[in-house]
């Protein structure tokens, strides 16, 4: 019997159910999971990706390869932008509220007095739906590390990591040392662990050596070169040339999209990849929220960017694309993240700050603390005493001329408020 009869339902419930909102540690997770998928269970081939940025592009491209390929994709990614839907996409289309209500009243019945968190309850959903659909692929984003996070239930067929910086310091360690063997915990034995950084931690090799896994590094094994109009890709078994740049913008996108072509080589023994439906994926990729640019006289660029690493791709793309740029920054952050770090970089690139509050989220900054922030940073250009969204973008766009940039940044959250007030749905990128 359904506990609940809509979606927003489940979601409130779900998150006063347990009382942690983040709980890592796979054991009730996969108590349930092994009730809810028996071992016999259909399981697609699984593709894993950990990472501190780039995880949400790369999910993204692997998806626009094999939609193009003609296979059948399941996507889990989080946290979402404007609907609970975008988490869990069959071939690049959310699934409707209606199956993910009666997977979450499965997990419900098998999960017996077990409590799980809200993530925990998506990921479980993304899998059921997934198996239930046969999809060919599951392409899952691990939400936190990659170690304890409640993906790592699966075994994964081949694992990316993308990147790896300082974040989500309580709960994955302030160095990134131990934040490298907390990612390097989605690698397993004799499968494809790829690694999309230079110079990754030692503890990350060290793992992958220690699990006997096949460890794969940009730079190493596989990596890209920049032509003129377009790019090259090349491993030391293959090399894929004339490649379009992108439709995701910013220099760290090649770096992304270097990783998952070299990801669909380790599978093409088991699932086709021709070159052609590579390209026709790099031109066919969208993603909310990344580097999004809405053109108009006074532009609109929106990034999720909120740590130090993200944020210094940021600049680098502003540099390069909008020099010169009078920027109005339409800003937040969670209060457990490198605040200061992330004003420092930005510092320069900034004219005028309009701070919002997330009042809906717990875990945001306050003005208050925000300010004090502000100060240590020397950053006296700020515009406090918004209620929300609305009226930090009424006062932005006001002190904006044309020519100028509205730069929304800093939360996933924020963003998200941007696209619901804006009625920003699709993605336009600068041609």
């Amino acid at each position: 019997m359904n506990r609940f009869n809509s979606l927003a339902q489940w979601l409130s419930w779900q998150e006063s159910l347990h009382p942690l909102t983040i709980d890592l540690g796979l054991e009730r997770v996969k108590r349930v999971y092994e009730t809810l998928l028996p071992k016999d269970h259909y399981q697609p081939i699984t593709l894993t990706v950990a990472g501190t940025n780039g995880k949400g592009s790369s999910v993204a491209y692997l998806e626009a390869f094999y939609i193009a390929e003609g296979h059948s994709v399941g996507a889990y990614t989080s946290p979402h932008i404007l609907r609970y839907s975008e988490r869990i996409k069959i071939n690049g289309i959310p699934v409707s509220d209606e199956v993910i209500c009666a997977a979450f009243s499965l997990i419900d019945e098998a999960r017996g007095d077990t409590t799980l968190s809200y993530f925990e309850f998506s990921t479980l959903a993304s899998l059921l739906i997934f198996s239930q659909a046969r999809v060919a692929i599951q392409i899952l984003e691990v939400g936190l590390g990659g170690r304890l996070d409640a993906v790592n239930i699966v075994d994964a067929d081949v694992a990316i990591v993308t990147s790896i910086a300082i974040d989500h310091v309580e709960w994955l360690g302030k160095t990134r040392d131990k934040i490298g063997y907390e990612k390097a915990g989605i690698f397993r034995p004799n499968k494809p662990a790829i690694v999309g950084e230079q110079n990754p931690p030692q503890t990350l090799i060290d793992h992958a050596t220690q699990v006997k896994a096949d460890l794969f590094r940009i730079g190493d094994v596989y990596n890209y070169s920049k032509n003129r109009q377009t790019w090259t890709w090349q491993s030391t078994r293959y090399v894929i040339d004339n490649l379009p740049p992108p439709a995701l913008k910013g220099e760290h996108q090649y770096r992304n999209a270097a990783s998952t072509i070299f990801a669909t080589q380790c599978l093409k023994s088991r699932l086709t990849m021709r070159d052609e439906s590579i390209r026709a994926g790099l031109q066919n990729v969208k993603l909310l929220g990344r580097f999004q640019l809405i053109e108009g006289d006074i532009p609109i660029l929106l990034d999720v960017g909120h740590n130090p690493q993200a944020v210094e791709t940021l600049v680098l793309y502003l540099n390069e694309n909008f020099p010169n740029t009078r920027i109005h920054a339409i800003f937040s952050m969670m209060k457990d993240k490198d605040i200061a770090g992330v004003l420092s970089l930005m510092k320069p690139m900034v004219s005028q700050w309009f701070f919002t509050p997330l009042t809906h989220n717990a875990r945001a900054v306050t003005e208050s603390a925000m300010r004090v922030i502000f100060d240590e940073c020397q950053i006296n250009t700020g515009h406090w005493g918004f209620s929300g969204f609305a009226q930090a973008f009424t006062a932005a766009k006001s002190t904006a001329r044309v020519g100028d940039l509205i730069l929304v940044f800093g939360s996933f959250f924020l963003v998200s408020d941007c696209c619901i007030n804006l009625k920003i749905g699709e993605i336009k990128h600068e041609h």
